[in-house]
């Protein structure tokens, strides 16, 4: 009986260690702005505010911050200083594209 319990308890642990890294990477706030920002680029193009190379560009910036999300959770945990990184690139973003959809080019509706 003593073995089960301490074999149960081994196993709990383990497997319970092993569900750290799935929890310590989860940034909802980040994949949610993300979102928002790929979305405002898409109504943008849809919109007629945004052209082609505009739109282009802004999907690149996007996709750099997607990477770099990637990598700041490749490790398992995302720091505080990747998390502020990562902030500070969607605020940089977030600038560009309400810069280029309020500029005087346009695309075609």
């Amino acid at each position: 009986m003593y073995r089960k319990a301490v074999a149960f308890t081994a196993v709990s642990a383990i497997l319970g260690f092993a569900a750290l890294p799935a929890l310590a990477q989860s940034t909802p706030r980040l994949d949610q702005r993300q979102e928002n920002q790929e979305r405002r680029i898409e109504q943008g193009v849809q919109s007629g505010q945004l052209n082609a190379r505009e739109a282009a560009r802004l999907e690149r910036k996007q996709e750099r911050i997607d990477r770099s999300e990637a990598r700041a959770k490749a490790d398992g945990v995302v720091t505080r200083q990747e998390r502020a990184r990562l902030h500070h690139q969607e605020n940089v973003q977030s600038r560009h594209i309400a810069r280029q959809k309020h500029d005087r080019q346009t695309g075609a509706k």
